[in-house]
């Protein structure tokens, strides 16, 4: 039954190309209309038959992770591409179809992310350890999206400039306070306070990332301007010139953009700035991964613009600019995963196949995301008042 209706599901789904598929019982068939690019895939068990049928997508990443998938010439990269475009043209079963708009409608359920359940999320991922990151991070470990202002500029430059953008956006003055909300293993802070001459708070959910940027600020000479706290920013009550956010509203969820931002304004000063970094989706609004939501980043949504603006304009707060980076994110995982794969001796004394495929996967699934759907990144500037921020873009370039 099983092989059936996932032969049905594949028929389906698959247009142009040519998809060639090996059962458990060693019989192969082939899909599409043969022309352009061709891939393999062979299923290994009867359960992951049945796991296809039922939700695909999650499958097709559990059933790579765990070895029950081999993918032809491992083209993991390929697969997705050709998947994702077949998608587009192709139809999928009802039942899979049911499934999507049950995930999507369910979302305000499962992206409640209360204070608890946001730090238990936060740890599922961020409290791996250090030594991970570093082996595909740049040197002062940005967790985000680089700025690649040239083709030609190394990751550490890019982190840079994107450092740069971000607190010519906040217009600092020395002296001011400044909240990293999110604050990672504190490379934004430590910079902020080190090149702008500014007091920092940083908060983050994450314990292991809080011990490591305390450790930098104390190493960078600058503990004495950066605090670092364990806390969820909606317990905060302190007033701050500007504020900083960046890769950490993908983790407010849905039911919680009002509050968000209603905290934001809260939060600053009557002049004051905040900028606002996230991935979001430039186009209408769809359920998560349900891989990346079970293995990578629980209670985590990439927000499209609609989403957002109805909670942000009902803030009070000012937009005084949203700019949009579209491949950036693309050339800066493709540098992780290079990095990442360098590596696979070095990590093999500390994790297994099933959590390096894993790890591989979601980096892939994360470039497809950007160079084939329909995934960006914003910067959300926004102000207490309309004359906080100039009235052209120029103030940004004047001193590239």
């Amino acid at each position: 039954m099983w092989k059936n209706l996932c032969d049905r599901l594949i028929q389906g789904l698959i247009v142009t190309g040519r998809l060639t598929v090996t059962f458990p019982d060693g019989d192969a068939k082939t899909y599409g209309d043969g022309s352009g690019v061709e891939e393999s895939l062979r299923f290994h068990d009867t359960k992951i038959l049945r796991q296809l049928v039922l939700n695909p997508e999650l499958a097709v990443g559990e059933g790579y992770m765990q070895g029950r998938i081999t993918i032809g010439g491992d083209r993991i990269e390929e697969l997705l591409k050709f998947l994702i475009l077949n998608r587009k043209l192709g139809k999928m079963p009802i039942w899979v179809r049911a499934l999507t708009r049950g995930l999507f409608l369910a979302k305000r359920f499962l992206q409640q992310n209360a204070p608890a359940a946001a730090r238990q999320n936060v740890a599922h991922h961020y409290d791996l350890s250090d030594d991970l990151y570093r082996v595909f991070l740049d040197d002062d470990m940005q967790y985000s999206c680089a700025y690649f202002q040239r083709d030609d500029m190394t990751l550490e430059e890019a982190q840079a400039a994107k450092k740069k953008h971000i607190a010519d956006k906040l217009l600092l003055k020395p002296g001011m306070h400044v909240l990293d909300i999110g604050c990672g293993w504190g490379g934004m802070a430590i910079t902020l306070a080190k090149d702008y001459g500014v007091q920092v708070t940083g908060v983050t959910l994450s314990e292991n990332q809080l011990a490591t940027a305390q450790e930098r600020a104390k190493a960078a000479g600058v503990a004495d301007r950066v605090t670092f706290l364990l806390k969820d920013y909606r317990h905060l009550e302190e007033k701050f010139d500007r504020i900083v956010s960046v890769g950490m509203f993908e983790h407010v969820g849905v039911p919680n953009y009002s509050e968000y931002f209603n905290k934001i304004e809260d939060l600053l000063d009557a002049d004051g700035i905040a900028l606002v970094h996230t991935i979001g989706r430039s186009a209408p609004p769809m359920a998560a991964s349900p891989w990346i939501h079970k293995y990578i980043f629980p209670g985590g949504y990439v927000p499209s613009l609609s989403e957002i603006a109805k909670p942000l304009e009902s803030s009070g707060l000012w937009q005084s600019d949203i700019e949009i980076w579209r491949l950036h994110y693309a050339k800066t995982l493709r540098v992780w995963r290079d990095r990442f794969n360098a590596a696979e001796q070095e990590l093999r004394a500390q994790y297994d196949d099933t959590f390096l495929r894993m790890f591989h996967y979601y980096l892939t699934a994360c470039i497809v995301s950007f160079e084939d759907q329909d995934q960006a990144v914003y910067h959300f500037q926004l102000a207490k008042t309309r004359d906080a921020v100039p009235l052209t873009r120029d103030y940004l370039y004047q001193s590239a």
